[in-house]
């Protein structure tokens, strides 16, 4: 975070960056086959969670169904935590792990 202020200015402007430092990155999540859950519905906690379009969740999915494992997102460590918590208030089988990938 850096500090500046105006030259006649009583306030402060404050300019933040949210860059994440060689520590935090990256980490993946990994979600992974289950015999419970419907394809049908893997892809749509990929759409309705991440966002994704139907073709990316769709893809994603196949990958867990056919490898058995998929990276479905990656980012910071605390993104990580919380996107594999959301996977596990789904129903969905996740993980996260820190990947030697830049």
């Amino acid at each position: 975070m850096t500090v500046s202020t105006a030259p006649g200015a009583d306030t402060l402007e404050r300019a933040e960056t949210h860059s994440l430092t060689g520590a935090d990155v990256p980490w993946v999540v990994i979600v992974w086959n289950d015999p419970v859950n419907l394809m049908s519905y893997v892809s749509y906690v990929f759409r309705s969670y991440f966002g994704y379009s139907e073709a990316k969740a769709n893809k994603l999915m196949m990958e867990v169904h056919e490898l058995g494992k998929s990276v479905v997102a990656t980012g910071s460590r605390e993104s990580a935590e919380r996107d594999t918590v959301a996977m596990h208030s789904f129903g969905l089988w996740a993980t996260f792990q820190k990947t030697d990938q830049p």
